[in-house]
């Protein structure tokens, strides 16, 4: 396997939200890097963890990971377990942080970012969290109500309010670019 900065950035993602959200499964996992994704694309014009998303019917889903939990990677070796749990619903894949979160990899604006969805989305169940997902004119909508493109990938331009803000966001994320470039001094 090849270990990148997107790689490592995911890793400790999940750690950090593994150890500041209760009950967290993969469900809400799926929801939360979702969230981290597409919000700091709108605010910046590049995603987080850089993972792919698809319209599943209970939201998005970045559905190279979903593979990966079937058989997870050495990386994730003492830093995060992924374990079924039956509870009074099914089976649930529950994920521990087994380590500390690192935050090394990340700028302020990531770090508050990741801050502020764990607060957030801290008690919420996975059910909530399908439905925080599923609003009129955002992007999971957009594709599976939408344009009906079940399963297919939603795009990040899709975080951006409109298009005819194109202009200003370039600005936004220009700007972005600098700020964060000084923050990890």
């Amino acid at each position: 396997m090849i270990i990148n900065h997107d790689r490592e950035k995911l890793v400790e993602v999940v750690l950090f939200f593994a150890a500041n959200v209760r009950k967290l499964g993969k469900t809400k996992l799926y929801k939360l890097l979702y969230f981290l994704d597409f919000k700091h694309y709108r605010d910046t014009g590049r995603p987080v963890t850089g993972l792919d998303y698809f319209a599943w019917p209970k939201g998005p889903v970045p559905k190279a990971l979903q593979e990966e939990l079937k058989t997870p990677a050495s990386d994730w070796q003492g830093r995060v377990s992924f374990t079924e749990t039956q509870t009074a619903r099914g089976i649930m894949l529950a994920v521990k942080a087994l380590s500390n979160f690192n935050p090394d990899h990340f700028s302020k604006r990531e770090l508050r970012l990741l801050q502020q969805l764990a607060d957030e989305f801290k008690h919420a169940d996975a059910d909530s969290m399908v439905e925080a997902t599923h609003l009129e004119n955002q992007p999971w909508h957009e594709i599976y109500e939408v344009q009906k493109a079940k399963q297919q990938n939603i795009p990040y331009s899709l975080a951006l309010r409109k298009q005819d803000d194109t202009e200003m966001q370039t600005h936004v994320v220009a700007r972005a670019e600098f700020i964060d470039a000084f923050s990890h001094e």
